[in-house]
């Protein structure tokens, strides 16, 4: 059973999806779950990124904060890692965490985009999944309400 837990969080509905999963994982094996969350600098705007750069740090520790508190209440060990970085994709900063830690299994949430929103917005977890040497539980995330 898997003993090291990594666990990508953002504080979205889908990344709390794949965290529950990750509990229920580590319950059933008393496993070390590891939360991360990734700052990417804004290329696009240096000077606005100075002022706004606090604010995506301290929003990155309360999503953390809010996971570990999470985690720890479901009586498990945990750690968080917070990465501040300019053009490393959360794939990358997934992918060599795990190799790095060694984590056993990767857990991310998923949106199940398909189609156009697939492709002009990307995804994350495939990307995960596609670099990873490390087995991926993809969770799915919950459908949101379709617009009015």
């Amino acid at each position: 059973m898997y003993q090291r837990i990594l666990v990508p969080v953002d504080g979205s509905g889908t990344s709390a999806r794949g965290l529950e999963e990750a509990i229920k994982i580590g319950k059933l094996s008393g496993a070390r779950l590891k939360l991360l969350h990734l700052v990417e600098q804004l290329l696009y705007a240096p000077g606005l990124y100075a002022e706004v750069l606090p604010l995506m740090r301290e929003e990155g520790e309360r999503v953390l904060a809010q996971a570990r508190a999470q985690v720890e209440a479901a009586g498990l060990a945990v750690e968080t890692k917070l990465l501040e970085t300019q053009g490393v994709r959360l794939a990358e900063f997934v992918n060599n965490e795990a190799r790095a830690w060694p984590a056993e299994l990767i857990v991310i949430g998923t949106h199940g985009r398909r189609g156009i929103s697939r492709l002009l917005l990307g995804s994350d977890a495939e990307q995960v999944l596609r670099l990873a040497d490390t087995p991926v539980l993809l969770v799915r995330g919950q459908d949101e309400p379709a617009a009015a």
